[in-house]
């Protein structure tokens, strides 16, 4: 059973946007805290951007000012906003939900920034 589907990544410009976002069912989104994480090649995975079940949002400071993060409970969707996007941003982005000693792990979107 498919808990976390992550989507909208793609090719952008350096200075470009895009929006991911972080489709979970029902009974994860409302009580587990969700994440954005990526990982670059020959790196280890990074917390982007962190919103918990009430809202509160921390962010990793590379990315502070330019990503947001956002949940829609009607939609039981994630988002993350990305502007300014750089090219050290390249990575596979993946959404994350936990809560306690349970969590999930989207399959990933690959985001690329590039001229």
């Amino acid at each position: 059973q498919v808990q976390l589907v992550d989507s909208g990544g793609g090719l952008v410009q350096p200075g470009g946007s895009l929006r991911l976002s972080c489709a979970a069912s029902a009974s994860i989104f409302r009580r587990f805290a969700m994440a954005w994480y990526r990982q670059a090649p020959g790196k280890q995975r990074e917390l982007v951007a962190h919103i918990t079940s009430g809202d509160t949002t921390t962010y990793a400071d590379s990315v502070k000012g330019r990503f947001t993060i956002s949940r829609e409970n009607a939609k039981n969707t994630v988002y993350l906003q990305m502007n300014s996007l750089q090219p050290e941003d390249t990575a596979v982005y993946y959404c994350y939900a936990g809560r306690l000693t349970t969590w999930y792990w989207g399959q990933g979107t690959q985001v690329t920034v590039s001229s």
